[in-house]
């Protein structure tokens, strides 16, 4: 069943077809396409009407397109399109004309027919293997408030600079429960606060992992369901905190549909971006801070690279809850003054930011659960935490970096309180991010568990640890989360 999903962008209504993954001008635009095709192999009666019909709906969803903005995935259905139309016009033309009408042999015409047909089957295609990303609705009772955030740490020299003033700055972004905002409410755009941003951290994106910018030109058009700034709920009390910190080179939003599916269960999400390490950060002066990462093709100098970037990473979550602590008692401007319980947080984190949020939980005894989501614990010095902790992973496989599981599992064994291990089936490394809703749907790039399936399992699996360690709701938490994959206690003085 295909799921039409209607928001405003720039004024306009930008509603995508999910089973194509294209706007219903662009799936106008492919049929009058394939009609101008098709007419050429219809009977002599039906041919002429076919073929004005569908070219008068080509060239003019065509030209609607051009002003909208057309993206790259529509250049081969136009360019399939525009090399039939006068081979299927000429023959109507002609015979309005009155002059003599000569139909080439079906063996001359088939091959470039279906050389066009190819042309135009490479668009939905294409659309398919890179779309506008939908985000899934939030399944909670709340609606999703999202606001950015800008702080600098007095206290911390910037050490990516040279600047002996220049102090540690961080740009956060917060998804919190908010009222319900009227039905025509904007909401908040992927990526950034607007659509300069958006493009902005896209093309960094891209650029980071080495892919053209113009693949993922469809990410910086999507909008997500939560509302800028929108009024917090009244109701819900206050509301536990989840910080996070994204992979290397990742950015605040990677998490988008994980953080708005949380957040409309009653929690505060805070995301950062940490400067000189996310692919670019737009500060709130318009500055971009480009990444600073990058291989020396040494893996020894990496992995020190790696360690101190998530000692930064550790100290400038430590940071965000202190600031958000402030936030809380009214000492800095929000509208989350008395909302936010800081008494109740847990730290999380994808890749390298999960590594670095299990290195801020020992070091930082405010957080009081943490989650790693796939990530490589890089704390030099493992000594034990007194958070429980839940760390998903992808499916092992033989290009599995073999130290990986032998020492998250001595990090685990570490805790002095329950901590789980969940191993699921079909996952991949970039399954606990965004990416599986706009990237190729190819198992070794974003898993096999579907554009659908896969921010549902990851949402479901936080939930359950959340509740359970945040708000103490009663059940068997190792049950539920053995549902989803190969599951793993560790228990003080008794792991497995």
């Amino acid at each position: 069943m295909w799921q039409r999903v209607s928001r405003a962008e720039d004024g306009r209504v930008n509603e995508i077809i999910t089973g194509l993954h294209m706007s219903p001008l662009e799936s106008l635009a492919l049929l009058g396409a394939v009609a101008l095709v098709v007419a050429r192999w219809l009977p002599p009666a039906a041919r002429p009407r076919v073929t004005i019909a569908a070219g008068a709906v080509f060239v003019l969803s065509a030209i609607v397109l051009s002003v909208a903005g057309v993206r790259w995935q529509m250049l081969p259905v136009l360019a399939g399109a525009a090399f039939a139309l006068p081979f299927a016009v000429s023959p109507v033309l002609r015979r309005r004309a009155g002059r003599p009408t000569r139909r080439a042999r079906w063996w001359l015409a088939s091959p470039g027919s279906v050389a066009c047909i190819g042309l135009i089957a490479a668009g939905p295609a294409a659309a398919w293997a890179f779309p506008v990303p939908v985000f899934p609705e939030p399944s909670g009772h709340f609606a999703v408030g999202t606001r950015v955030m800008q702080w600098t740490d007095p206290h911390r020299p910037e050490t990516a600079t040279a600047d002996p003033h220049d102090r540690r700055t961080v740009v956060v972004q917060l998804w919190y429960p908010a009222r319900q905002s009227p039905a025509g409410a904007q909401r908040a755009q992927y990526l950034g606060r607007t659509e300069h941003e958006a493009r902005t951290v896209s093309d960094a994106l891209a650029r980071y992992s080495s892919l053209p910018g113009f693949l993922l030109d469809g990410v910086p058009r999507a909008h997500t369901h939560s509302v800028f700034n929108a009024p917090v709920a009244d109701r819900g009390g206050r509301f536990p905190v989840v910080l996070f910190s994204p992979g290397l080179g990742g950015v605040r939003t990677q998490n988008t549909a994980w953080a708005e599916e949380l957040a409309s269960h009653g929690y505060v999400v805070a995301a950062l971006d940490h400067p000189y390490d996310s692919a670019a950060v737009v500060l709130s002066g318009g500055r971009t801070i480009n990444t600073r990462i990058a291989s020396t093709g040494d893996d020894d100098e990496d992995d020190k690279r790696a360690v101190e970037t998530t000692r930064i990473r550790a100290a400038d979550l430590s940071f965000v809850l202190t600031q958000l602590g402030r936030l809380d008692r009214g000492e800095s401007a929000g509208p989350l003054t008395g909302r936010l319980d800081t008494g109740r947080v847990a730290v999380t984190g994808h890749s390298l930011g999960g590594g670095a949020a299990l290195q801020a939980a020992r070091q930082d005894l405010r957080f009081d659960a943490v989650i790693n989501l796939d990530g490589y614990p890089r704390d030099p010095d493992l000594r034990s935490f007194h958070q429980p902790a839940l760390a998903l992973t992808q499916a092992i496989s033989p290009e599995t970096d073999a130290r990986y599981i032998p020492r998250l599992t001595k990090v685990l064994e570490l805790s002095t309180a329950t901590s789980y291990r969940l191993t699921i089936p079909g996952a991949a490394h970039l399954t606990f991010m965004d990416g599986p809703l706009y990237l190729p749907p190819v198992p070794s790039i974003v898993g096999s568990l579907g554009r659908t399936e896969s921010p549902r399992v990851v949402a479901a699996t936080t939930l359950a640890f959340l509740d359970t360690t945040l708000r103490h709701k009663p059940g068997d938490l190792a049950g539920v989360l053995s549902a989803y994959g190969d599951l793993s206690v560790y228990r003080p003085g008794n792991s497995r």
